[in-house]
């Protein structure tokens, strides 16, 4: 996993823990990272299995491991 797609997944997590999908903008505006980063990295994390796409939006995919947020 590259440094920018771990930023993604931990935002993603983030905002997972307020039962909220994460979108590319929501992601965006977190990180600050562009747009278009953003959404290669969330493809790029999801064909790998660790996001499960959901519409437009992104959910964590399965995992062993609790958050501490």
């Amino acid at each position: 996993m590259t440094a920018a797609d771990m930023t993604v997944y931990e935002a993603v997590a983030a905002l997972n823990t307020k039962e909220r999908p994460a979108t590319a903008a929501d992601v965006a505006a977190m990180t600050g990272l562009p747009e278009d980063d953003v959404r290669r990295c969330l493809t790029s994390l999801a064909e790998g299995g660790r996001l499960v796409p959901k519409g437009d939006a992104y959910t964590l995919g399965t995992h062993d491991w609790g958050l501490e947020y």
